[in-house]
């Protein structure tokens, strides 16, 4: 048979959708798509059905969200490791807990005294191979518990640098305090932990405000769909985006 439910899907994760929210609100209709391709006295039968996504994106991210379904979950790994590309805004003149604003802005500072170049050589400055330490709001595991579970909860969390690199880091607008990028990077990258440490390393504090990942690999954010037109086109047999 040939199993055309083996397959790579793009979605355009929506703001405060996680990652898991997608894979959940697809997966069963991924299944009873499966299970339209045997006879019918079989299909009660087929109860798994396998569905998996290729490389986190936080709930306020957006953008592209990889998914592989069937024998091709076996793919996953390969697609984590490829090349990502983001977009996004870091405010300058405050920092936050989370790295974001899923936190508080607080310890504010003037950045009255950031000049555009002082933004465009700073950028230039962390292009390269580099330690960084994750935040610890993120889903890294420790001693078998997330740490954003422990920071949340207000227990000390300590997470080990990670070499990444940082191939292009470009700032497309500068209307202060809010500076636009566009990053090219390794995997295992948290651009949250970039937006701090360049407004660390410029004087000001630094977070994210907003952040789209616009490729991995090959694939790309303007070939992706959003999860509730992907599950209207299957619920009603149409033609789906994948590649």
């Amino acid at each position: 048979m040939d199993n055309s439910t083996d397959r790579i899907i793009l979605i355009d994760k929506p703001l405060r959708w996680t990652s898991f929210d997608v894979v959940k609100k697809l997966k069963k209709p991924l299944l009873e798509e499966y299970r339209m391709q045997f006879p019918e006295a079989e299909r009660k039968t087929i109860k798994r059905f396998k569905v998996g996504h290729a490389g986190t994106l936080d709930p306020l991210a957006t953008g592209l969200l990889v998914l592989c379904t069937g024998k091709l979950t076996k793919k996953i790994s390969e697609i984590q490791d490829a090349e990502k590309e983001y977009t996004g805004t870091i405010v300058l003149g405050a920092t936050t807990a989370s790295y974001d604003l899923e936190t508080v802005p607080e310890e504010h500072k003037p950045f009255d005294f950031v000049t555009e170049q002082m933004v465009l050589d700073m950028a230039k400055s962390m292009e390269g191979i580099q330690q960084q330490i994750p935040p610890i709001h993120s889903a890294i595991k420790v001693d078998g518990r997330r740490a954003y579970d422990m920071a949340r909860k207000g227990q000390e969390v300590e997470l080990k640098s990670r070499t990444i690199e940082i191939r292009q880091f470009e700032i497309t607008r500068i209307e202060l305090p809010e500076i636009d990028f566009r990053i090219v990077c390794t995997k295992g990258t948290y651009i949250r932990s970039l937006a701090h440490d360049f407004g660390q390393k410029i004087g000001t504090g630094g977070h994210l405000s907003a952040l789209c990942r616009t490729r991995i690999g090959t694939y790309d954010l303007k070939n992706a769909v959003n999860p509730l037109d992907f599950l209207s086109q299957i619920t009603v047999n149409k033609p789906i985006t994948e590649q």
